[in-house]
């Protein structure tokens, strides 16, 4: 008699994720946006969430974070105002616990120190990379993206919070940057998701140059079993001036490896507030 061999296919698991470039202290009114960010992340209890334009002032006194946060080995110090920080704070203050990163890049406004964040509800193991041709934090070029290891529910994933500079040439700004992040990306055995501002609007050169990698990687607006909004500026922002036209430039990526479930753009002055002056995206995926 032979016995039949029963295969278990591997359970696919579930993740909650949240894209925001956060503007952060430049807005109008920015402690109720802060508060405003919080109460949307409470209610949607996100697994993962990437921010970008997060500040802090240079001249700021600097804190102790307490163990949840997991530094980088290029670590610049955390200041009382940290954006990153004060979120953090404000939802532990609800029982909402978040393990976070965040990687200053260059200096903004003469006054701020810019960079990326990760924040997520399992610990992580944070790295910065530099992808710009610039390690300079007084020019503005200077770009550091946030690489962050996780596992979730035994499952293993690669998140990078991205904040890109815009299209040059095909060898200098975002073509650069982005083959940096590919020829990092290529070590990683893992699925991957790639979150933030990308300063490409889709269908551009730039937008072209992700979808044709080799990474082979799935927009998630276009792949979404369910989607809903699209653009993510809608108006002249800072960086894009001279803009009359509704853009797509904020993006969730994702490997073949992982599911989009349903996409959904936040933060839109609708049913969620208007907190910046780029929109969100929230994202359902399985890994």
């Amino acid at each position: 008699m032979v016995s039949a061999l029963i295969l278990k296919t591997k359970e696919w698991v579930p993740i909650k994720v949240l894209t925001l470039n956060t503007h952060s202290w430049l807005e109008t009114a920015p402690m109720e946006k802060l508060h405003q960010l919080a109460d949307q992340i409470r209610r949607a209890d996100y697994d993962l969430i990437a921010l970008q334009e997060v500040n802090q002032l240079i001249k700021s006194p600097a804190v102790t974070p307490d163990h949840y946060f997991q530094p980088t080995d290029q670590q610049v110090a955390i200041h009382e105002d940290n954006f990153a920080y004060q979120l953090v704070d404000l939802l532990k203050t609800t029982g909402h616990l978040y393990h976070w990163s965040w990687v200053a890049s260059h200096i903004g406004y003469d006054r701020y120190e810019e960079g990326v964040a990760i924040l997520a509800k399992s610990p992580l193991a944070s790295e910065a990379l530099l992808v710009s041709a610039l390690d300079d934090p007084t020019d503005y070029h200077t770009r550091k993206l946030l690489l962050s290891q996780l596992e979730y529910e035994k499952q293993p994933l690669l998140a990078v919070s991205c904040h890109f500079s815009w299209w040059q040439d095909e060898q200098s700004g975002f073509a650069y940057e982005w083959q940096r992040l590919e020829e990092k990306l290529t070590s990683y055995q893992m699925p991957f998701i790639l979150l933030g501002d990308f300063n490409n609007p889709a269908q551009s050169k730039g937008y072209q140059k992700i979808m044709n990698s080799p990474l082979r990687l799935q927009d998630s607006f276009l792949v979404a079993n369910y989607t809903k909004g699209e653009h993510t500026v809608l108006k002249a922002i800072d960086g894009w001036q001279a803009n009359q036209e509704k853009l797509r430039i904020d993006y969730q990526f994702v490997s073949s490896q992982v599911k989009v479930k349903t996409y959904r753009v936040l933060f839109d002055g609708q049913q969620t507030p208007l907190v910046s002056d780029h929109f969100g995206i929230e994202a359902d995926l399985e890994i």
